[in-house]
């Protein structure tokens, strides 16, 4: 019943809005600025048109299908797991490896249309992924002074794996990075690094002096900190990550039947923008704490 009046409610505001957006342009001439508050009342009636259109999608919809049912909200902080040609996978896996096959389809395409004969003045496609590969070349040597000159494509793969993961959940898939072993993983291989450059950089000996540093009562301070390294990343990231995806399931859930448009607005940050600004966060981080061990 409240559907079917909401219904006939939306009828009149979709109406209404366009029919005043219509008059009011009616009465502007071309020639002429458009006053502010004419600008205002254009504003208002698409809102009221919008609003109307929101309703009458909402609940048409809660007519056709139903009611939607209440949903359990939960999380874990591991994937849950499946059997695969007998070996049991988590989805974390799975979907890691989709976000891989998706990155690589992209690299072949690209290799064998766009860089097929590369052009010496780039435009276009060629022009975008040069711009984009020189940016992460110079911002890797900024950030390490010189010292990680084979970091660059490591750190340009593991912020388009990131990217990729997160865009995952645009289609209701809880994205890899949402996963404590995924993100302790990628925090491992950045301790793995920084170890590495420093010991390249002043070798064994120099790596543990370096750690003793001014003196050697800090020792074990400075052996625990870098110990902690790994897990702070990950953490940080996992926390990060599982907060936006606890966002939009809870948007989705107070919702109910009216989840349309809102969450795509919404997902435009938490699934977009904000795994943008996580990745460049990790991807700083892992280039500070290599350049502290190369210093």
């Amino acid at each position: 019943m409240f559907n079917i009046i909401f219904l006939c409610i939306s009828i009149p505001l979709i109406l209404g809005g366009v029919l005043w957006r219509r008059k009011i342009d009616s009465t502007i001439h071309a020639d002429t600025p458009v006053p502010t508050p004419v600008k205002r009342l254009r504003l208002i009636s698409v809102s009221v048109a919008v609003l109307g259109g929101y309703i009458f999608v909402t609940r048409l919809l809660s007519i056709i299908f139903g009611p939607r049912e209440s949903e359990e909200l939960g999380f874990s902080l591991w994937q849950e797991r499946i059997d695969v040609f007998g070996y049991s996978l988590s989805y974390t896996v799975i979907y890691t490896w989709l976000a891989m096959a998706i990155l690589i389809i992209l690299a072949l395409i690209l290799r064998f249309t766009v860089f097929k004969i590369p052009k010496d003045e780039p435009s276009g496609v060629q022009n975008a992924v040069e711009l984009i590969v020189e940016a992460v070349g110079n911002y890797t040597q900024a950030q390490t002074h010189g010292a990680g000159e084979m970091l660059a494509s490591y750190i340009l793969t593991i912020a388009s794996l990131m990217i990729t993961s997160a865009f995952l959940e645009l289609f209701r898939i809880r994205p890899p990075m949402s996963d404590i072993t995924m993100t302790f993983a990628l925090a491992l291989i950045t301790f793995i690094l920084i170890n590495i450059y420093g010991i390249r950089k002043k070798g064994v000996v120099g790596r543990i002096k370096s750690l003793a540093s001014p003196t050697p009562l800090v020792f074990p301070f400075r052996v625990i900190s870098d110990m902690a390294i790994p897990v702070s990343m990950a953490c940080r990231l996992f926390g990060n990550m599982l907060g936006g995806l606890i966002v939009m399931d809870l948007l989705y859930t107070a919702l109910g039947t009216g989840a349309v448009g809102i969450p795509s607005v919404a997902g435009l940050y938490f699934n977009a923008f904000h795994p943008i600004i996580q990745a460049f966060i990790f991807v700083t981080l892992t280039l500070t704490f290599i350049n502290e061990a190369t210093e």
